[in-house]
């Protein structure tokens, strides 16, 4: 499958849950026909509509628009993309493009403090860059006024960016920390070495990122005439999607684009063409830390091509688990613990990657051998059309992921803008559905060979064969008729207020014989006909569940791997082709089964998912990959400064004896016990533990609750009653506070975490002012612990606050965290310290807690429009026994803050001298 990479994100981090939105085969929108006939607005012209979204071009400059109504979600997501990125830097210039992202949230003169006034207003904004463009996005609750407001910062973007010496000095140390980040993760060092000896001369073979020299020694006048050069109307595509009025949009975009003039300059041509790869080439890399690996590079066509679309299908096949050809080569025999594969979507002749993921001990040299030998064994072991039918079932879903979402399909035709057109979103998927076994088999064997391949750990030894070279196609002429799918039907436009949320779900409970069924059932017309299902299951109590903690989570884990009638393929088979997502997450006490898929498939999905839980079997050839994944991924973990930070900080607050499913383990102790699982474990755990009984179930979106009731009933027939279950307490209990420190040689990011304990349950009535201090703290974007570390010093690329209070007992944790270079770390501390201190002793003012107020709540306000949130939220109530009531008046009781309230809780739970802290990383150095 592909998989966008040397992408880098910037600017704010959305607070709110983002929910996985499923698809369907078409467009959906309200405004079905944007075409104005006669009534655009002097100086646009239209240019083409695709499935519902049109194209438009500024006479007077250039710009480009697309626009993407739909009023299914009361959301509008804004991008506007920029034809630049590492590509087109030049020599001593690497990591401009990503570096220039930055700085355009500096601010102009008009807006001198860009994410300020996006925190202000609620948007969930942020930008990224790649190697074929950058671009900027913003969501958020949709509002005509909010619209205008980011539109026109856009273009004063566009034109008037600060892009000034004394930013960049501060915003240099936080992109050399996100450097440092990445290089933390093995994988990805490999990955980017890996494409410095595939690429010989084209700008590919160069990270986003850019190099450590470039980025800190960049000419100021150089990055300005960068910015002058691309950020341009004419070299820019501006979307909109989602809930806005068409017609006030446009002429909203005409106003506020058309007096920007056209540049006079004209671009640099691109000449450099990687030539055709004329033997195998190695990169060894040697680091500490993390888990060995293995993988193969082939350079393949354009993402613009037919050829790119079969070679994306015979990724998916050969690198897809369980079904994947590596899979069943490499881990029923021990040779890998995992397995992957990925195709590049670029504008040139990108790469495809296929890799493994091995376990300490395992024979490297030999795994790679059995990697290379299976990716390019396609001529004497062809394709199946079972295997191409999956891969393109597969493909497709996500496809229809994307396109049903406002906010993704922003992403999806900013990538394919990219690329060469913005119609290619739809291109390739009609070149997914065209493809046939023959194609997938020529590219297969016309690029996936030895001479084509850069591995990733050994030098190989086979003899060189030529890959045929390829030329860009012209789009313009291929695309000159291209209409792509007829429009479908609309979608509800639903009101994502609690007092409607609450009117328009059904809350009840089933009757049955072997126990009860909460049920909240919000049934709703969504684009595509998506609906989300959440399932839990409870069982067990403190006493019960004694040394029960390893055999509940992997119990859990390992649920859709097999069940007495079905192997784990035969039920990824069934859920994919159900159009569906399943993911099951294990706690002490419950395990949660999430789904997402269409009306007409979401019974059958339920119907499966319930069997699958009811008859798991837990094959032992499953619990051995488990037991082999889950070591490897604790010793990797056992290196790295985030997972130690947190184990360390976990056990520190640990009162609980060794056989409390509350108890916290330490690394070893958490190897040993995986090492020990036994399939017997397993089994009776699920057996004893596993029933009706204690099970709520929330769904939201396209569906009929009569039918869905009747399939929850006819699928929980018979089940026996679960072990008994009861709430496990989680009792607040003073922690003496501690400064820790664990050393990680050789790693270039280092991490800072600090708890605080809090006598604090969400019904307290200072709940609704701490979370407001706590979203002002550190939460947002104007938050004091973002504007001290990250803006004014430039010490960190995430500095972050969060705030947890329990629904049944006043228990809860302050926590505060922080990434930087391990050189910084007294600066970093320091800084925290005395950003809690000034807290304490000053409060927040007035304005800010009037602008905090108001961005919580449009977040809120945001993450209600999200299904998967709703859905989540009411299976948080049906246990607390809530309704949406609660968030109306958690909500009134924000809005009614005042600053003296504000601050007296602060006074009273905001302890700095009570958190315990531990830094980890290579502070030797």
């Amino acid at each position: 499958m592909r998989l966008l990479t040397g992408v880098h994100c910037d600017a704010l981090t959305g607070i709110v849950t983002r929910a996985i939105v499923t698809a369907s085969l078409s467009f959906v929108a309200l405004h079905t026909a944007t075409s104005f006939a006669g009534n655009l607005p002097v100086g646009v012209t239209e240019i083409t509509t695709v499935e519902g979204i049109t194209e438009y071009r500024l006479d007077s400059n250039g710009l480009r628009i697309l626009l993407a109504p739909d009023d299914s979600k009361p959301s509008t997501t804004v991008n506007m993309t920029y034809l630049v990125g590492s590509r087109h830097e030049n020599y001593g210039e690497t990591g401009m493009a990503h570096l220039l992202e930055h700085m355009l949230f500096k601010g102009t003169p008009t807006h001198p403090n860009s994410l300020a006034e996006f925190s202000k207003r609620g948007l969930q904004a942020n930008g990224s860059t790649s190697s074929d463009r950058t671009n900027y996005f913003a969501s958020f609750a949709a509002n005509p006024d909010t619209l205008s407001w980011y539109l026109g910062w856009q273009a004063d973007a566009m034109i008037n960016a600060k892009v000034a010496r004394e930013d960049l000095d501060t915003e240099m140390t936080v992109v050399r920390n996100e450097m440092e980040n990445g290089e933390n993760n093995s994988f990805q060092t490999l990955w980017q070495k890996m494409l410095g000896v595939a690429y010989q001369w084209h700008n590919y073979g160069k990270t986003t990122i850019g190099a450590r020299s470039d980025v800190e020694q960049v000419d100021i006048s150089h990055l300005q005439a960068f910015y002058r050069l691309y950020y341009q109307p004419d070299n820019a595509v501006l979307i909109v999607s989602g809930k806005f009025d068409p017609q006030t949009t446009i002429e909203e975009i005409a106003k506020t684009f058309n007096p920007i003039p056209k540049p006079s300059r004209k671009l640099p041509a691109e000449y450099t063409v990687e030539p055709v790869q004329d033997g195998e080439r190695s990169v060894t890399l040697r680091r500490t830390g993390g888990s060995p690996l293995v993988a193969a590079m082939y350079h393949v066509p354009p993402a613009s091509t037919k050829d790119f679309a079969a070679l994306d299908l015979a990724s998916m096949i050969i690198g897809d688990t369980p079904s994947g050809r590596l899979y069943k080569a490499m881990l029923p025999s021990k040779q890998a613990t995992s397995v992957f594969a990925m195709t590049m979507d670029q504008y040139a002749p990108g790469i495809a990657m296929f890799g493994a993921s091995l376990q300490p001990g395992m024979d490297t040299k030999k795994s790679l051998q059995t990697l290379t030998q299976t990716v390019e064994a396609i001529a004497k072991q062809p394709f199946t059309q079972v295997e191409l039918d999956r891969a393109r079932s597969q493909w497709l879903t996500q496809w229809n992921q994307t396109f049903s979402d406002p906010q993704k399909i922003g992403v999806g035709l900013s990538e394919a803008i990219a690329v060469g057109d913005w119609r290619l979103m739809f291109v390739e998927r009609d070149n997914i559905r065209s493809a046939k076994l023959t194609d997938l088999q020529r590219v297969a064997t016309d690029y996936l060979i030895t001479a084509n391949r850069t591995e990733g750990t050994y030098i190989p030894t086979i003899k060189p064969v030529r890959a045929p070279q390829v030329a860009i196609p012209d789009l313009s002429s291929d695309l000159k008729d291209y209409k792509g799918d007829a429009n479908v039907k609309q979608a509800e436009a639903f009101d994502p207020e609690p007092a409607n949320i609450d009117a328009r779900t059904e809350r009840k409970t089933l009757k049955l014989a072997n126990g009860n069924v909460k049920l909240a059932l919000l049934s709703k017309q969504t684009r595509g006909e998506r609906v989300k299902v959440n399932i839990a299951i409870k069982f067990g109590s403190v006493d019960s569940l004694k040394g029960q903690k390893l055999a509940s989570l992997a119990s859990a884990e390992l649920l859709t791997r097999g069940t007495d009638k079905m192997t784990r393929q035969q039920i990824s088979d069934k859920i994919d082709a159900l159009q569906a997502e399943v993911s099951v997450s294990g706690a002490a006490t419950t395990v949660t089964i999430a789904m997402s898929t269409t009306r007409p498939n979401i019974d059958a999905l339920t119907a499966l998912m319930l069997d699958v839980v009811r008859n798991a079997n837990f094959a032992q050839d499953q619990v051995d990959e488990y037991q082999r994944s889950t070591i490897t991924g604790l010793k990797s973990a056992m290196t790295e400064p985030t997972s130690i930070a947190a184990r360390m900080l976990a056990r520190h607050d640990n009162p609980y004896t060794k056989d409390d499913i509350r108890y916290t383990p330490s690394f070893e102790e958490s190897l040993a016990s995986i090492e020990g699982l036994k399939r017997d474990a397993l089994v009776g755990f699920h057996k004893k533990f596993y029933g009706a009984g204690e099970i709520a179930i929330s769904a939201v979106g396209d569906f009929d609750p009569k039918t869905l009731e009747a399939t929850i009933t006819q699928g929980l027939a018979g089940w026996k009653k679960s072990a008994p279950y009861a709430r496990i307490p989680n009792p607040y209990h003073q922690v003496p506070a501690e400064r820790m420190e664990s050393i990680t040689p050789d790693k270039a990011n280092a991490f800072y975490l600090a708890k605080m304990p809090l006598a604090l349950q969400d019904t307290n009535e200072d709940y609704p002012a701490l979370s407001l201090v706590n979203f002002m703290l550190g939460t947002s974007e104007t938050s004091r612990l973002w504007l001290r570390v990250r803006e004014k010093e430039g010490l960190s690329y995430n500095v972050r606050s969060s705030l947890t209070a329990s629904a049944f007992e006043p228990s809860g944790t302050w926590t505060i965290y922080a990434i930087f270079a391990p050189q910084n770390r007294t600066k970093v501390e320091t800084a925290i310290q005395e950003e809690l201190a000034r807290l304490v002793k000053d409060g927040f003012t007035d304005e800010e807690v009037k602008d905090g107020v108001k961005a919580l709540l449009n977040y809120k306000k945001l993450a209600r429009a999200q299904d998967g949130t709703v859905a989540a939220a009411w299976l948080e109530y049906l246990d607390t026994n809530r309704t949406f009531k609660r968030s109306a008046e958690l909500d009134q009781k924000v809005a009614a803050l005042t600053t003296e309230q504000v601050n007296a809780a602060v006074r009273k739970y905001l302890k700095p001298e009570a958190f315990s802290s531990v830094a980890a990383g290579d502070f030797k150095k």
